[in-house]
């Protein structure tokens, strides 16, 4: 295994650099359960602050702010409405159903996006044999669509819908801040739309653990007891803050050369015979590619790779996910994609070579 490995699975591996290392260690801190822990109140309204919402609360992981999210607007018998990739509905166990007795209804969105006209005729009418369709979810930027940014007209015209309509909506912006630094759209603006919002701090912002959800004081007071219900109340909570309070401060702008080694390593991937981007654009930090038959499946492809220090993940039998993050750097492209080429090549040449002898 080579001294150096280049790891694309996700980022979720980022570690905290120096800088948010020296801030974790020299954080204030108090027992959140009981609302004193300063370095936790700070993040909890600059999270706020920065989404355009009343208050927010810090939560250990964007599952469980997913799921309090769709428990703050469904109850047991009730059923949201979400596009079939997304992480709620598929990365969460079914969380909605386990915990919250809530059921769900998918729409086929085209790379995690989908389309008012797809919604409509969707909500169940009054009726003591159906279910109550009470939420619409979207997810912006979508993991599974390659970290595509919803269009933001789009976003608006499906909330102004489900407002007339009288649902709820919730945003699922795990990755908000990849889509607010390349669409140039504030995260206010974004979350404007949606009545809670959820934001990961440990993705692409680089701090160790933790998420917000934010949305009006009423609804973060009820989503501090699911909290506890949950299990996520968290005592000196502010060693953990103040990694995402740093992220905030630091690591937004950043995101920018996250998306630059993306495209690059999308066209090398365009290059590659037996490799095809799905989707053919990339808007942010994620890759999606499929892995032609002739290469053998994802899972024998994402082996090679590891053996030459190369990690990717699965996401289909022929599907490959790569996500840059701010513990790569552009050489490290640049060796990923030599890898890459090196074993396409020694697959897609001898067959050539087979083919005209």
């Amino acid at each position: 295994m080579p001294e150096r490995i280049l790891d694309f699975r996700s980022d979720t591996v980022t570690r905290p650099t120096p800088g948010m290392r020296a801030a974790i260690a020299a954080a204030d801190v108090g027992d959140d359960v009981f609302g004193d822990d300063p370095t936790t109140l700070r993040l909890e309204a600059r999270a706020a602050e920065l989404l355009g919402k009343e208050a927010a609360l810090f939560l250990p992981s964007g599952t469980m702010s997913n799921q309090i999210g769709v428990r703050l607007h469904c109850s047991p018998g009730d059923e949201f409405i979400c596009e079939e990739g997304c992480h709620i509905y598929n990365y969460e166990q079914a969380g909605f159903a386990q915990l919250s007795g809530v059921a769900t209804r998918t729409v086929q969105g085209v790379f995690g996006v989908v389309e008012l006209e797809q919604l409509k005729g969707l909500i169940r009418p009054e009726n003591d044999h159906l279910a109550r369709t009470r939420l619409v979810c979207l997810e912006n930027t979508h993991n599974r669509g390659a970290g595509r940014i919803q269009p933001y007209d789009t976003v608006a015209a499906i909330t102004d819908w489900a407002r007339g309509a009288g649902l709820a909506t919730h945003l699922d912006g795990a990755r908000l801040m990849n889509a607010v630094v390349a669409s140039k759209i504030s995260a206010e603006t974004w979350s404007r739309h949606f009545d809670t919002v959820s934001i990961c701090f440990s993705k692409g912002l680089g701090a160790p653990v933790g998420s917000a959800l934010a949305g009006t004081r009423d609804m973060i007071r009820l989503a501090r007891r699911h909290r506890k219900l949950f299990g996520g109340g968290m005592r000196q909570a502010g060693i953990l803050a103040a990694g995402a309070l740093y992220a905030l401060d630091y690591h937004i702008d950043r995101l920018a050369d996250d998306h630059e080694m993306a495209q690059a390593l999308a066209d090398s991937i365009r290059q590659l015979e037996g490799l095809t981007l799905c989707p053919a654009e990339i808007d942010t930090n994620i890759v999606i590619f499929k892995v032609d038959a002739r290469l053998g499946t994802a899972s024998e492809l994402v082996l090679r790779m590891k053996n030459e220090g190369l990690l990717m993940v699965t996401v289909g039998p022929q599907l490959i996910r790569a996500v840059t993050h701010l513990d790569l750097r552009p050489d490290d492209v640049e060796q990923a994609s030599a890898i890459l080429h090196r074993i396409v090549n020694t697959v897609i040449e001898p067959r050539k070579l087979k083919s005209v002898g």
